[in-house]
């Protein structure tokens, strides 16, 4: 019979994707990790295998709470141009609440990735691709809906999108001012007549 473990595995996940998210793959160290998560180098490997092992767990754990939860929601219970201009509300207002300014993980994780690793480079663009995919399939809904011009490419459109959530996601970890973030975004949305982004979820709410 198994032996039961004696650590709570999803508590160990959240502790180490906080470290990662907080310092970045690179800067985190093996010993931060086991500091953070409560375990020893050994017990460590054995529940996940290796830093990089542990890293890619806790990556698609902070995808699944964040991105493809937002993707899911919004594309089920909004209407196609809504859900677009949604996602990148919350991107907006996620930002700013995070008083560490710590931006997304997935593009984090991006600019820190190399050639030395062609598989996470791999997953950061297959994850990219699944966003674009989202605003691709929107815009087209969208458009046979009548909710936007004929004359847009939805292809051009959806990587144009994905160009600028990105750009916000990186911006936001240095400069998050609202007026900065909501500034990059309206042009884009005014472009394919989009809905304006929404007003703040909290009125007034900064954290410049």
């Amino acid at each position: 019979m198994a032996r039961p473990r004696k650590f709570d595995e999803q508590s160990a996940l959240t502790a180490a994707l906080d470290a990662f998210w907080a310092r970045g793959y690179e800067a985190t160290s093996t010993r931060d990790l086991t500091s953070v998560m409560g375990m020893t180098q050994p017990s460590l490997y054995n529940a996940f295998g290796d830093k990089r092992s542990l890293f890619l767990r806790a990556l698609d754990g902070y995808l699944d709470l964040t991105v493809r939860e937002r993707i899911a929601r919004l594309e089920s219970t909004q209407p196609p141009v809504a859900a677009i201009t949604g996602y990148f509300h919350e991107s907006i207002e996620r930002s700013l609440a995070d008083p560490q300014h710590r931006g997304c993980l997935l593009v984090n994780t991006a600019l820190e990735a190399t050639q030395d690793d062609p598989t996470l480079q791999q997953k950061v663009a297959d994850e990219f691709l699944e966003i674009r995919s989202f605003f691709h399939r929107r815009l087209v809904a969208a458009q046979q809906a009548g909710e936007i011009a004929a004359t847009v490419v939805p292809d051009d459109a959806a990587s144009h999108l994905l160009a600028v959530l990105l750009g916000l996601r990186v911006l936001a970890r240095a400069a998050p001012e609202r007026s900065l973030l909501e500034g990059a975004v309206r042009p884009a949305l005014a472009w394919l007549g989009l809905p304006a982004l929404p007003p703040p979820l909290v009125a007034g709410a900064n954290t410049t």
